[in-house]
């Protein structure tokens, strides 16, 4: 191994070559997307079973990838180990499924080890190959053409442009299909419910809220001496303020507390009706957490109260309370 002058410039350079590269073999493909294509998710839109994605080495990697964001946007998918196939892994091979078989060159010799199966099992055979001539390529009922110019590898040897080619294709096919099942941000948080996205979509209210005897809650004839007992003992920084029917009349908070003294000293005695905001910023338990997120922050407030339909209160939260459920 020779060992070239390695400076800034030159590293630079390799770095923006290979992001050029690798941009025009993805880019080339646009031109190529015809009725294969659409064959291609035809074929993988009426598959009863799974979509069963396969590759050796890099390709399989990429596999992988492509099979999970299948799985993830609608279309049920499991990645096949070609090598294993052949000892046993088969067997999940199902005529109901559909298979996506991925390799650069055609020619992968554990691909077309299980070909003879895949044929004797009438699966639909969907290739996705650098090369449309190759034993691979002829063998699919669909084959689509993900051939690169040039590896971005210096040496174009290492699989780069054509893994990232491979992957790109993989995602049009993915988004392609979610498109045509009118597959909805809903749908996807159900499949991510521990993700961030997933607590976004999923989660409600209703799930963070504090309620009952933790719920922070005066009446208007209460002094302010008291309220500050209820918030302090309730921990939520705020108080509300509600009639005999538990119907919400106003707010009051620490801020306002720290604004109240500033402007006069003997206000203990004070009733909250003289000292609570009044029409407060309010939610219903059944919208998103992620709609109460955005509501402080539109109104620049650190708590929100809960409601029901006809005004009651039924519980409040803080942003606290979004954060350890994760929205924010």
């Amino acid at each position: 191994m020779t060992t070239s002058t390695v400076t800034p410039e030159s590293l630079l350079a390799t770095g923006r070559d290979v992001l050029r590269l690798e941009a025009a073999a993805v880019a080339a493909l646009e031109a190529r997307l015809d009725a294969d294509f659409v064959g291609a998710c035809e074929l993988l839109l009426s598959c009863r079973g799974r979509i069963v994605v396969t590759g050796m080495g890099k390709s399989g990697i990429i596999a992988k990838k492509i099979a999970a964001t299948l799985t993830s946007t609608g279309s049920p998918a499991l990645f096949l180990h070609p090598a294993e196939g052949s000892h046993g892994d088969l067997g999940m091979l199902t005529r109901q499924d559909c298979l996506l078989a991925l390799s650069n060159s055609g020619e992968t010799a554990e691909l077309l080890a299980i070909l003879p199966v895949v044929k004797r099992l009438a699966v639909p055979l969907i290739a996705m190959t650098g090369n449309p001539q190759s034993t691979l390529a002829h063998s699919a009922a669909v084959h689509l053409n993900c051939a690169v110019a040039r590896e971005a590898c210096p040496l174009n040897l290492a699989p780069t442009a054509s893994t990232t080619a491979t992957l790109a294709m993989g995602d049009a096919l993915a988004m392609a299909l979610l498109q045509a099942r009118g597959f909805s941000a809903d749908d996807f948080a159900l499949s991510h419910p521990g993700g961030s996205l997933g607590k976004r979509l999923l989660l409600r209210v209703q799930d963070v809220m504090h309620r009952g005897t933790s719920l922070p809650k005066v009446r208007a004839d209460t002094p302010l001496c008291e309220a500050v007992l209820e918030i302090s003992s309730k921990g939520l920084g705020m108080t509300a303020v509600v009639d005999a029917e538990d119907r919400v009349l106003g707010i009051f908070t620490d801020g306002d507390l720290r604004r109240a003294f500033a402007r006069r000293q003997d206000i203990w005695e004070q009733p909250m009706a003289e000292l609570a905001h009044a029409k407060p910023a309010t939610i219903i338990a059944e919208a998103l957490a992620a709609e109460a997120l955005a509501l402080m922050e539109n109104n620049r407030i650190g708590a929100l109260l809960v409601t029901d339909g006809e005004a009651r209160l039924i519980g409040a939260l803080n942003m606290h309370d979004l954060l350890r459920a994760g929205i924010v």
